[in-house]
């Protein structure tokens, strides 16, 4: 494949990384006072476990929602552009219908995720039950973002 369908390919990653990102957070905002969080709480769990995570190396950072809207969507935007390298890159992993699309994008973002879903519970150190009814919810968006 040519420097430019790979490049075609890393542009993709970056729109649909940022459209799924969007997508989910909008869910995501919608959902959460239905369970009884803050729109916002996705956000908040996100910058705090960053800074929990950063002062275990001495450093003081400022969690909360800000950070976690630029964390959220910085990792949005990379595991995009890296998903669409390699789409490009790897002959196995092109793609060449929607049913493998969708399948190869579900299965990347659920293995993607699975590092950055058990650091909240361990950094703020959350309950088994929280963690749980945690893992379901957040399993569901990165499913949807996987598919968009």
């Amino acid at each position: 494949m040519g420097s430019g369908a790979r490049t075609k390919g890393l542009v993709f990653g970056l729109i649909a990384g940022l459209a799924a990102t969007i997508v989910i957070d909008l869910i995501t905002m919608g959902a959460l006072p239905f369970m009884g969080s803050p729109a916002d709480g996705g956000f908040s769990i996100i910058g705090d476990t960053v800074a929990g995570f950063f002062s275990l190396f001495g450093l003081d950072v400022t969690g909360g929602v800000p950070l976690g809207v630029v964390v959220h969507y910085l990792v949005g935007f990379a595991l995009g552009v890296i998903f669409g390298a390699a789409v490009t890159r790897i002959d196995a992993l092109r793609l060449d219908s929607m049913k493998k699309g969708v399948g190869l994008g579900i299965l990347y973002t659920e293995i993607m995720s699975i590092p950055l879903l058990v650091m909240p519970p361990i950094i703020l150190k959350w309950t088994a039950s929280a963690a749980a009814q945690v893992f379901g919810f957040y399993f569901v968006m990165h499913a949807i973002w996987g598919i968009l």
